[in-house]
C-alpha cells in the first residue's frame, strides 16, 4: 500500500516530459519542399523561354532573325527572294535579297554570247543551257525538280557566284520542253516569282545561215579536229566563214514563218509573267540595251564584255553558196528586207 502511495506520489508530484522532436528532419522536410518548387518553377520558366530540357543535356532553340525586307515597291516582293541552299551556307550574304531569271531563246540567236555578258557581272549567274540534257527535260516533274535546285543556289556551274549571287537563272532553249509544258512552266514562273529573258533575232536569214555552218562545223570539226558553236579568236572565226551553205529555197520560206510562229507563241504563252524582250541585233547596236537588263534584273550597272567574236560578219553574200537563187525566192515577200539587213559589231 504503501508502494502504491509512493508511485502515484511520484506521478502526481513530479510529471515526465516527451522528449522534444529533433530540428534537423524539420529542417530537412522544408528543404526538400522548396526544392521541389524550385525545381517546378524553373521548368515553367524555361517553357516560356523555348528551351527544351533532355536528361544531361540543354538543347537551346535558336530563333535566326528574319532578313529586314530591302526598300522595294509592293509588285516587286514575289519576285525577291532568300535562298537557303542545302550545299553551303551564305555567310555573311544569306540577307542578300536574290532575283530568279530564264532566259528564253532560239538556237543560234545570240544566247551563248549574251549569257558571257551577264555572268561577266559579279552579281549575276546564269548557268548555261542546263535543259539541252534530255533527261533533265524528260517530264515536268524533273524540269521542275532541276528548276528547284538553280534557284536554291545548289546548281554547280562555272557561273556560279554562290552565296553572294544577286540574280541566278539558266539558258533555256524554246525547243527544250519550255513550248511542250509552257503551262506548267509559266505557272512555277509565277508562283516562284522567275522573270522570263526572251532573247530572239531580227535577221532570220542569218540566223538560219549559223545554224547549217554549225551543223557542217560539228560533222567536219575543221579546228583542230574539235567542235566549237562559238570562238574566241578572229583566226577562229576566219576559219568556219569560209563554209558557205546551200540553202533549200523550196524549203526557205516555210522554214522562216515556223520560227516566226514559234516566237509569237512563245511571247504569247508567257504574256502574264514578268518577262522583257530582247533583240540580239539591237544589243549589237547599242549596248545601253544590257543597262536594261540591268535595271530589269536590279543589279547594279556595270559594263558587261564577252570574249566572244562573230563568225559571220558584213554582207550575207559572202557566206552564201547559191546567193542568187536566195535572192529570187525571198524578193517580194515579207522576208525581203532579210537580204540587206546587216549591222557591224
Amino acid at each position: 500500500m504503501a508502494d502504491d502511495s509512493f508511485f502515484l506520489f511520484s506521478k502526481d508530484s513530479f510529471p515526465i516530459k516527451a522528449p522534444k522532436k529533433s530540428p534537423l528532419a524539420l529542417r530537412m522536410v522544408v528543404l526538400v519542399f522548396a526544392m521541389v518548387c524550385g525545381v517546378y518553377i524553373c521548368s515553367i520558366c524555361l517553357k516560356q523561354m523555348g528551351i527544351r530540357t533532355n536528361p544531361g543535356f540543354l538543347n537551346v532553340e535558336v530563333i535566326e532573325r528574319p532578313c529586314l525586307e530591302p526598300n522595294i515597291e509592293p509588285w516587286e516582293i514575289p519576285y525577291v527572294h532568300y535562298p537557303k541552299p542545302i550545299t553551303y551556307a551564305r555567310s555573311e550574304c544569306k540577307c542578300n535579297p536574290v532575283r530568279y531569271f530564264a532566259i528564253l531563246s532560239m538556237q543560234r540567236s545570240g544566247s551563248g554570247w549574251f549569257e558571257t555578258l551577264l555572268n561577266n557581272h559579279t552579281n549575276i549567274s546564269s548557268n548555261g543551257e542546263i535543259f539541252s540534257v534530255k533527261v533533265r527535260r524528260s517530264n515536268v516533274s524533273t524540269i521542275t525538280e532541276t528548276l528547284d535546285k538553280i534557284y536554291n543556289l545548289d546548281w554547280s556551274s562555272s557561273a556560279s557566284k554562290n552565296e553572294c549571287a544577286a540574280a541566278v537563272g539558266l539558258k533555256w532553249m524554246l525547243n527544250q520542253g519550255v513550248m511542250q509544258h509552257h503551262e506548267e512552266i509559266v505557272e512555277y514562273f509565277k508562283t516562284r516569282g522567275v522573270s522570263a529573258i526572251f532573247l530572239f533575232r531580227r535577221n532570220l536569214l542569218r540566223r538560219m545561215i549559223s545554224i547549217l555552218a554549225n551543223s557542217y562545223d560539228r560533222e567536219v570539226k575543221p579546228l583542230n579536229g574539235t567542235h566549237k558553236s562559238h570562238v574566241h579568236s578572229p583566226r577562229e572565226a576566219g576559219i568556219l566563214a569560209k563554209y558557205k551553205p546551200l540553202i533549200n529555197t523550196t524549203l526557205l520560206i516555210p522554214n522562216l514563218k515556223q520560227v516566226e510562229d514559234t516566237a509569237a507563241k512563245a511571247l504569247e504563252y508567257f504574256k502574264s509573267t514578268r518577262h522583257i524582250i530582247l533583240y540580239y541585233e539591237d544589243i549589237v547596236k547599242n549596248h545601253t540595251k544590257l543597262l536594261d537588263v540591268q535595271d530589269f534584273l536590279k543589279v547594279p550597272q556595270r559594263e558587261l564584255k564577252s570574249r566572244q567574236v562573230k563568225i559571220h560578219k558584213g554582207a550575207l553574200s559572202n557566206y552564201v553558196e547559191n546567193w542568187d537563187e536566195v535572192q529570187k525566192s525571198l524578193k517580194g515577200t515579207h522576208y525581203e528586207n532579210l537580204l540587206t539587213g546587216d549591222y557591224r559589231k
